[in-house]
């Protein structure tokens, strides 16, 4: 989970919150995050790195009694970017098993189980898996153009006309050839921009048709915390025990 960047888009709110933690009807959201993992009841490894306003996120996940999760918090002494964060830490990651990498300020719901089957089932020669969502404000995403299968063809990262507005979730699962090579990368910055390009043709894609919205500006922020209220209602997200 990428959880330490400066939210820059959320301010004033995020000169005192950090943005994974932004309240969304009263709870975190990195809440929303360790649920839908807590669902999924399996043993996962959950990795979040801090930098922005670290005490509060650290000071959080310490103080919270998870299901099935085993968490390690990673403190950077410097922003390295969504690309960078994943290269330093790829020591731990090139054990034979996929990853999931996410973005934590996005305010998400999806059954895992699903995202995790499209992986598994993935068409020959792909080796990531990206969630897919359909975006009301497709200028400032990602913007993916597949062929017949659902795999990516081309990426328009935050262009003025996309063509179209499917746009990357900022989830995937990584496999361990894509991890392997990924590793081999001399630089790597934004995993957007730095990464993306040299998987086209390789990255399968499964749409989110419940729920996904970046929380990056104050109307997205304030649309998120309207909208999102039935999703929590129907899967009962406000339950202490849920």
């Amino acid at each position: 989970m990428l959880a330490a960047g400066q939210g820059t888009r959320l301010r004033p709110l995020t000169l005192t919150v950090p943005k994974c933690l932004v309240p969304i009807l009263g709870r975190p959201l990195l809440e929303y995050w360790i649920k839908l993992f807590e669902r999924y009841e399996k043993d996962l490894d959950l990795w979040v790195n801090v930098y922005h306003l670290k005490e509060p996120i650290t000071t959080y996940l310490e103080g919270r009694n998870f299901k099935n999760i085993v968490v390690h918090v990673v403190e950077e002494s410097a922003l390295l970017g969504t690309g960078g964060t994943l290269k330093s830490l790829m020591p731990n990651f090139l054990n034979g098993r996929p990853l999931l990498l996410a973005h934590a300020d996005n305010l998400t719901w999806f059954e895992l189980g699903d995202f995790i089957d499209a992986y598994n089932s993935r068409p020959k020669g792909t080796e990531i898996t990206m969630m897919t969502f359909r975006s009301d404000a497709p200028q400032a995403c990602g913007i993916v153009k597949l062929d017949e299968n659902g795999v990516v063809q081309n990426f328009y990262e935050k262009v003025r006309n996309p063509p179209g507005n499917l746009a990357s979730g900022a989830v995937f699962v990584l496999s361990p050839v894509a991890l392997s090579r990924i590793d081999k990368m001399p630089v790597i910055s934004d995993f957007s921009r730095d990464v993306i390009p040299e998987f086209l043709g390789e990255i399968n894609t499964w749409e989110n048709r419940c729920y996904h919205r970046d929380i990056g500006t104050p109307g997205d922020y304030d649309r998120a915390s309207r909208d999102f209220e039935a999703i929590a209602t129907k899967f009962d997200l406000l339950n202490p025990q849920s």
